[in-house]
């Protein structure tokens, strides 16, 4: 029984020992500039548009929106319950039947 324990401490040792020379290595930090696209673009539609503009703007262009290809209510639906539930998407409940009446009757954009 003492070749298996052997074994077992050479395993636990090879990442101790890796690790140690990580460690004696200073972390470099270095900034970073991103520049992310601009866009003054919104939904159109007037009234119709008012609940997907005041909501969905904060993280997604309306171009980006517009062009995706058609999706059912119920697939619409599934995604901006997505958003509000995985991804914490400040929207109010009231306003979902909205977004997803617009993004349901919407008709893909080149």
């Amino acid at each position: 029984m003492i070749l298996p324990r052997l074994a077992l401490a050479a395993l636990f040792a090879v990442p101790l020992a890796g690790g140690a020379a990580l460690a004696s290595e200073a972390m470099r930090f270095k900034s970073v500039s991103v520049e992310l696209p601009q866009s003054d673009r919104t939904f159109p539609g007037g009234h119709e548009a008012e609940a997907i503009n005041n909501n969905c703007l904060a993280c997604h262009s309306a171009g980006m929106v517009l062009t995706q290809p058609k999706r059912s209510r119920t697939e619409w639906s599934a995604t901006v319950n997505k958003m509000i539930h995985i991804y914490k998407a400040p929207i109010d409940d009231t306003d979902v039947p909205a977004i997803v009446d617009y993004l349901a009757s919407m008709r893909p954009q080149p």
